[in-house]
């Protein structure tokens, strides 16, 4: 008869059976140490394959390399960049309290892995308005990005070209149209509109985005007005940086940032030749708090490629100006810098995605707010999202490093992705479902 011992029984013999031989291992005889456990000088021999200094490095591409996360991309920000500009990227509106939300949305899920499945290749490849991205994540619209750090959207646009997804120019971009389309003259560019009260200034800057090859729309609707993003006003932030002896006193700590300012060509936009003031007086000058459904509908007459809305935070919303047009969404609150307290797009999107399904419409969803890890994007995907895009994760790596910086933040997103899609047992982006996340209860 076979006696079954349970792992951790306590009545589990721990000594060696009787062999019969009536001798004991030397391991079993109180006061005798293995050979293995003597203390002894160590030799050379045992030494040298352990002994593997490196020779210190201080580069740049050191530092990126070292850099792991986008976490990791933002401390390095942070010590190089001066506070304004780097609050302006870090910052969202008021209490911040939507930005932190967003966040803690992709923490409060629970990914359900799918075991016994051939992951040997995993292909995050996928179709985003009518062409293909390599990537499922794309780099959002920022403005003022020449500030951050002085290769701005260059850096950007050169970077996404490269990684093969899409790089979408704002309207308050520091690069003119031309400009970025002549630096990245084989990635795919998209052009994000504000409307102005000016009409026709709108019209034209939708001509060039045209005739430089941009087959993306994508209009902003969240800012009628201006949010309160008070970590610039305490900062006396302005377009551009003005010498002030606080910001004097903050250079003397970061005077590579400064030298690459003042060094480079003044600030210049994609929509206006030069502008002095905070970004608040801006908005708030130039931009139409009367836009309504009528004027998507002109847009919709008047731009011929893809034309995507960003900015909805309603399911209402995303069934009607998809209705009136629109080819995608994008569920965003402006990565919380206009409405504190605003919907999370991560908690809308099933809702959306739901929504959209039911009306048998074939428009993109994009997600963007919050996202900080490729486990993020992989969340997203499940959830109903066609595509991402990303604004900080990539100006963090700009300001980190230039546009290394921004490669090594696609890089590791890219790998997050890659990790993740492996070991929920999918190996193609349209593997994903709903049933591979849970959100958890709080």
């Amino acid at each position: 008869m076979t006696q079954t011992i349970e792992p951790g029984n306590p009545e589990a013999p721990t000594q060696p059976e009787d062999t019969g031989t009536g001798s004991r291992p030397a391991a079993a005889i109180p006061g005798i140490i293995p050979a293995a456990l003597k203390r002894r000088v160590p030799k050379y021999s045992d030494l040298a394959p352990l002994m593997q200094f490196k020779k210190p490095e201080f580069s740049r591409a050191a530092r990126l390399r070292q850099a792991s996360t986008i976490w990791d991309l933002r401390d390095m920000a942070k010590r190089r960049t001066p506070q304004a500009p780097f609050d302006y990227t870090d910052g969202a509106a008021e209490a911040e309290i939507t930005l932190r939300r967003a966040r803690q949305a992709f923490l409060d899920i629970e990914f359900r892995p799918g075991i016994l499945r051939d992951v040997s290749r995993v292909d995050l490849g996928t179709q985003i308005l009518g062409k293909p991205s390599r990537l499922p994540v794309g780099i959002a619209p920022t403005g003022f990005t020449r500030m951050m750090q002085s290769e701005g959207e260059y850096a950007g646009s050169q970077a996404a070209a490269a990684a093969g997804i899409p790089y979408t120019l704002s309207t308050m971009g520091t690069a003119s149209i031309e400009d970025v389309a002549a630096a990245a003259p084989d990635g795919r560019n998209w052009f994000q509109l504000y409307l102005w009260t000016d009409r026709d200034r709108s019209l034209e800057l939708i001509e060039r985005a045209a005739r430089a090859g941009n087959d993306t729309l994508m209009v902003t609707v969240d800012t009628a007005v201006a949010g309160a993003r008070l970590r610039d006003v305490r900062n006396g932030m302005t377009i551009p940086p003005a010498l002030t002896l606080k910001t004097v006193l903050d250079a003397s700590y970061r005077p590579a940032w400064w030298f690459n300012f003042l060094t480079h060509e003044p600030l210049t936009f994609a929509s206006l030749s030069r502008y002095t003031g905070t970004v608040a007086d801006l908005i708030n000058s130039m931009f139409d708090p009367t836009l309504t459904f009528e004027d998507l509908d002109w847009l919709r007459d008047t731009w011929k490629g893809k034309l995507v809305v960003k900015g909805i935070q309603t399911v209402e919303d995303a069934r009607k100006v998809v209705d009136h047009g629109a080819d995608g969404v994008v569920l965003s609150n402006h990565g919380g810098r206009q409405l504190d307290r605003a919907p999370i797009p991560f908690h809308l999107l099933p809702e959306v995605s739901a929504a959209l399904k039911a009306d048998n419409s074939d428009a993109a969803i994009i997600l963007d707010t919050g996202i900080m890890s490729g486990a993020d994007i992989i969340a997203a995907l499940a959830l109903g999202a066609d595509f991402t895009l990303i604004g900080r994760a990539y100006l963090y790596g700009l300001m980190a490093g230039g546009r290394a910086g921004v490669d090594r933040a696609i890089e590791i997103l890219e790998k997050d992705m890659l990790r993740t899609m492996a070991l929920l047992g999918v190996s193609r982006i349209s593997e994903l479902t709903p049933d591979h996340v849970r959100l958890l209860k709080k």
